[in-house]
């Protein structure tokens, strides 16, 4: 079974919740029984997680070697300018950890998106931008750190693309999910 979610705001990516934590789990959404997240978003971050009751597929779709990709629509403060879209394309560093390169393009005009609830700081005289920011690998909090690390602190993350399934292909609103038809299986596994 292969199961698509579009996971919102402020929930984490598992079933248990954390001691102390705020955040609601996957156990809010009536999912069935034995089933696990493939990869994770950050209770921070919406968007398309899968879920199945495979083993084997978790490696299949994360491993980097395997080249699997995810897209990930990414508001950031400020408008970066090319040296910026520039570091990001050829990889930065984190940590002590140089990030694959990945494919980034200023989304213009701006995604049509539901509003975030809660809805992202705005600050008057700060202006935003909307990236696209396609990777291959996923390191904790990856696309936080790098736009971060180029002077672009990310404010709305949102996943929209696994493979060459889409989120908006199966019209979930957040906090929606069902099982993927043999089409859609097929377009996960795409690179």
């Amino acid at each position: 079974m292969l199961l698509a979610i579009h996971k919102p705001y402020g929930v984490l990516s598992q079933f248990t919740p954390e001691t102390g934590s705020q955040w609601r789990t996957l156990a809010d959404f009536a999912l069935p029984k034995n089933v696990y997240p493939l990869g994770r978003l950050d209770a921070d971050s919406e968007g398309l997680l899968l879920l199945s009751d495979e083993a084997g597929l978790n490696s299949r779709l994360l491993d980097p070697a395997f080249a699997h990709r995810r897209e990930y629509w990414v508001q950031v403060e400020r408008v970066p300018d090319e040296a910026a879209l520039t570091r990001l394309r050829s990889g930065v560093m984190i940590s002590d950890y140089r990030t694959r390169p990945c494919d980034v393009r200023r989304l213009e005009p701006e995604p049509v998106l539901a509003p975030r609830d809660p809805p992202i700081r705005v600050r008057k005289n700060v202006p935003d931008c909307w990236l696209a920011l396609e990777l291959i690998e996923g390191k904790n909090r990856q696309v936080r750190r790098i736009t971060a690390a180029v002077g672009h602190p990310t404010l709305r993350l949102v996943r929209v693309r696994i493979g060459a399934l889409t989120l908006a292909s199966l019209a979930l609103a957040a906090g929606q999910w069902r099982e993927l038809t043999p089409t859609e299986r097929a377009a996960v596994f795409v690179i």
